[in-house]
């Protein structure tokens, strides 16, 4: 799916807050790196994130 800019920075924030607050990465987490929204980041791009976007028609 194409997301919008204002989609990504949604969904990529949301992760980031849950990864700051403690919750697990769904991704093996790349040696340095140890900003959440820098793993949000990899994590979306990896399409890993199970955060689902629904649009009116």
């Amino acid at each position: 799916m194409e997301y919008t800019r204002f989609e990504k920075a949604r969904i990529i924030g949301a992760r980031a807050l849950q990864l700051a607050y403690g919750a697990p990465p769904l991704i093996k987490v790349p040696a340095g790196v140890d900003d959440p929204l820098v793993l949000a980041e990899i994590e979306f791009e990896e399409d890993a994130i199970p955060i689902i976007v629904l649009r009116n028609k």
